[in-house]
């Protein structure tokens, strides 16, 4: 399916979905210009499915590659269920390309079902050369919570519950942000960039990277777990994840040993890259672990009207 036609099939969906959901806004550039430290074109975004990919619970995901304009897309619940809660939503595409519709705009409609504003962040991919895979990725990510934060009251948010949700390589990113929150990785821009970017919690959905495996699943040294800046975090897995179960496991014990709150799910089968699709297996209950976390943590408690 070429691009251009996902997004009108989307479109299309959302003018209904959004009547049921609450609105979508247009994509939203991410910086005023050329992305920090860009210096080379990539060729124009493009999906890159090819009809030979797996089908995930029997549908093909959008793998979108070549962006170089990273945007934020919010996804606003109904005045009625908005419970003032926000999420940074980061698909994952080993630094390479995005999963978008799997672990994009399908979680975003959660997420609004349960009464949350989805922020559907488009980072930069593929890798950059040079520079650490996530450098660029980071950059995006920083300046997204900045941006939530600082648009919080045009948008319904509370600024004090915006959280971040990350799948594989996303995973990764959100691990990173949330346990570098005090330095931005590029110089400021406005006063969004004065904003804190630490998230006020994390969700770790099949994650890769937090480990090295030579190194005895050491953590990695881009993730500076503490109890002052890292953010309760929750973590799902299964154990026959290809990517390795114990980049959730290490990184659990990190959390627990550095006294953060932390909830985590370790089902028995389920593979990698389902995004919340539901299929025979236990994993892909995921979401509803999620929401339950959320209410015990009061991050769904909802606003004052």
């Amino acid at each position: 399916m070429k691009l251009s036609r996902f997004f009108r099939s989307l479109g299309v969906f959302l003018t209904f979905a959004g009547a049921a959901l609450g609105a979508v806004s247009q994509p939203i550039a991410l910086w005023p210009g050329r992305a920090p430290d860009e210096t080379k074109d990539l060729p124009p975004e493009a999906d890159n499915t090819k009809a030979t990919d797996k089908l995930i619970a029997g549908k093909a995901v959008v793998r979108l590659g070549n962006v170089a304009n990273p945007t934020l897309t919010i996804y606003s619940p109904t005045t009625e269920k908005n419970t003032g809660a926000a999420v940074l939503v980061c698909p994952g595409g080993g630094y390479n390309i995005l999963a978008l519709d799997l672990e994009g705009t399908e979680v975003c409609e959660w997420l609004n079902a349960i009464g949350v504003t989805a922020v559907l962040l488009k980072y930069r991919v593929p890798r950059r050369a040079g520079v650490e895979k996530h450098a660029a990725p980071l950059q995006d990510a920083q300046r997204a919570l900045g941006l939530v934060r600082h648009r919080a009251a045009e948008w319904g948010i509370d600024p004090t519950r915006i959280g971040v949700l990350g799948f594989s390589a996303g995973g990764h990113l959100a691990a990173v942000l949330s346990t570098q929150p005090a330095t931005r990785t590029y110089a400021a821009i406005d006063r969004a960039d004065t904003l804190s970017c630490r998230p006020d919690f994390a969700v770790l959905i099949y994650p890769a990277y937090l480990t090295l495996k030579e190194q005895g699943e050491a953590i990695a040294p881009e993730l500076p777990v503490s109890a002052t800046t890292t953010p309760p975090t929750f973590l799902a897995m299964a154990e026959d994840d290809p990517v390795r179960v114990e980049n959730a496991l290490f990184y659990y014990a990190a959390l627990k040993n550095a006294k953060v709150p932390a909830e985590m799910h370790v089902y028995p089968r389920g593979g990698h890259g389902y995004g919340l699709r539901r299929t025979v297996d236990d994993v892909t209950t995921w979401p509803d672990r999620v929401a339950d976390w959320m209410k015990a943590s009061g991050w769904l408690q909802p606003a004052h009207r």
